[in-house]
């Protein structure tokens, strides 16, 4: 732990979701990369952003990526995604209707689960089961209200928290206004579950992990307001960006 103290003090404090993010994420992992050991754990946790800066971009969302951990031209879906996320999942995704989204996500928390179980970190672990089930449960929730069968867009499920846990929550998003204001109350819970498993003070890579998940939401909040400012009447454009 002693090892990212000196890190962990130099880093800028993060101020309330919604408020400026003091770096961007890419500022973020080059500070961490020379880290012993957290870098990897801070990289995956940084790549869901990206993977959703990509999403955005093809769907005529977002001008142009920023993205910390792939090459913008993977952002842009110029360059092949790296191997673990090429890959399908699980096997029995072949037998489901889940599209190629669905099934990149499914790798893609497949491969940070993985991670956290190779290198013990508790936060990873958890984040992962805490982002795949609220994932699950805004699925599933969609699903049931188009009389869609639910099991054919939940990705990885295996790894996440059952869906009751989030009732709350997906009830209020449910209930939002519109696609920018269901993204504060989503993201309003998670910076709240970080929150409570950041291990402050801990100086361990857990302290790290946390830093990256909260780091990435306030840069997801200022590009949501960066592209309201833009298209201020336009909230069904910012789909993508807007609802996961």
């Amino acid at each position: 732990m002693a090892g990212n103290y000196y890190l962990l003090t130099s880093l800028p404090t993060l101020d309330a979701l919604g408020a400026e993010p003091p770096m961007s994420a890419a500022e973020f992992a080059e500070r961490v990369a020379d880290a012993d050991g957290p870098a990897e754990i801070v990289r995956a946790i940084l790549l869901g952003d990206d993977l959703l800066q990509r999403d955005a971009f093809l769907a005529g969302e977002l001008d142009q990526p920023s993205p910390a951990v792939l090459t913008p031209a993977q952002a842009r879906n110029e360059q092949p995604l790296p191997e673990f996320l090429a890959a399908s999942g699980a096997p029995e995704d072949s037998h489901t209707q889940r599209s190629t989204t669905d099934r990149l996500w499914a790798s893609y928390f497949r491969h940070a689960a993985g991670l956290a179980a190779t290198r013990r970190n508790a936060f990873l672990s958890e984040w992962v089961r805490h982002e795949v089930g609220l994932r699950n449960a805004l699925a599933t929730a969609r699903a049931k209200a188009l009389d869609l069968n639910a099991t054919d867009y939940l990705a990885a499920p295996e790894l996440g928290l059952d869906a009751a846990g989030f009732e709350e929550t997906v009830g209020e998003w449910a209930g939002a206004t519109d696609l920018v204001a269901a993204q504060r109350v989503l993201d309003a819970a998670r910076w709240q579950w970080i929150t409570s498993h950041d291990a402050w003070f801990g100086f361990g890579d857990d302290e790290l992990a946390a830093y990256a998940a909260k780091l990435s939401l306030m840069e997801r909040w200022r590009r949501l307001a960066e592209a309201q400012r833009e298209q201020p009447d336009d909230t069904d454009r910012f789909a993508t960006q807007a609802d996961q």
